[in-house]
């Protein structure tokens, strides 16, 4: 969904946060330690998800890799992504209409496939670009396209605040041992937390879902040491059907860096 405004507090309670985990295997996780002898005190998933959503926002950009599978198939992205001051994007889509390249930049969007003319619209009308929107509408259509170009942590602050969360534990991923969080929220009360949603367009956002059957969203993540985000899948589940949405996070990036070539 597209970026959501942080509370001003928000940074400042990040600050206080308690670190720890209660397995050993899990300490690790949180990138945290304590003295010996002392016992581990456990930070709440909401802690987690808001600090791993700050530490993506701090960043400022990163490579992503992309899968979407559902009734309709499957489609995939891969590239960079910047947010935050600086808002751009490079990244190879392959969907419905074959392998294409998506070049974000200054608010406009510019999407190509092979043998086809290119298409362009402006950030805040990325879903029309959508091989699966309703041409000529502008609206959502699930939230592919204007996925791709956002700050992976927009979903962890919004399930963070809104979700019921809960703590899977630790897991083997890229190497060493993460934590696994789970939360689910109605979707009215998920989209609601994104500031940048106006009321006509969180309406059209929330009618995407109702006539799809999908009540609630869900969501897990991922987290490594120093609270990195790893990986995010978003579930919608419907009388369509369920559409599962896995994003890879790694290489972190700096905001002043080139996006580096797709592929």
């Amino acid at each position: 969904m597209p970026p959501a405004l942080r509370p001003a507090a928000w940074g400042a309670a990040l600050l206080v946060l308690a670190s720890g985990l209660t397995a050993c295997s899990l300490l690790a996780v949180s990138g945290d330690r304590t003295p010996q002898g002392t016992p581990a005190t456990v930070r709440p998933p909401k802690q987690v998800l808001l600090a791993a959503a700050q530490t993506l926002d701090d960043t400022g950009g990163a490579h992503v890799e992309v899968v979407e599978e559902g009734p309709a198939g499957r489609r995939t992205a891969t590239g960079t992504v910047f947010w935050g001051a600086r808002e751009a994007a490079e990244l190879t889509v392959t969907d419905e209409r074959g392998t294409g390249r998506l070049h974000s930049q200054d608010g406009t969007i510019d999407l190509g496939y092979e043998g086809a003319p290119p298409m362009r619209a402006e950030r805040a009308e990325a879903e029309s670009l959508d091989p699966r929107a309703v041409r000529g509408t502008g609206g959502y259509a699930g939230g592919w396209m204007s996925g791709l170009v956002s700050n992976p942590g927009d979903s962890v602050y919004g399930m963070a605040l809104a979700g019921r969360l809960t703590s899977l534990g630790g897991e083997q991923l890229a190497g060493g041992i993460v934590a696994h969080y789970r939360g689910s929220a109605p979707v009215a009360e998920f989209f609601a937390v994104d500031q940048g949603l106006t009321p006509e367009r969180l309406a059209v956002v929330l009618g995407y879902y109702r006539e799809r059957g999908v009540t609630a969203i869900g969501y897990d993540f991922w987290v490594a040491p120093g609270d990195r985000l790893l990986r995010l899948r978003a579930t919608a589940a419907g009388s369509a059907g369920t559409v599962v949405t896995t994003t890879d996070v790694s290489d972190p990036v700096a905001s002043t860096e080139s996006p580096a070539p797709a592929g």
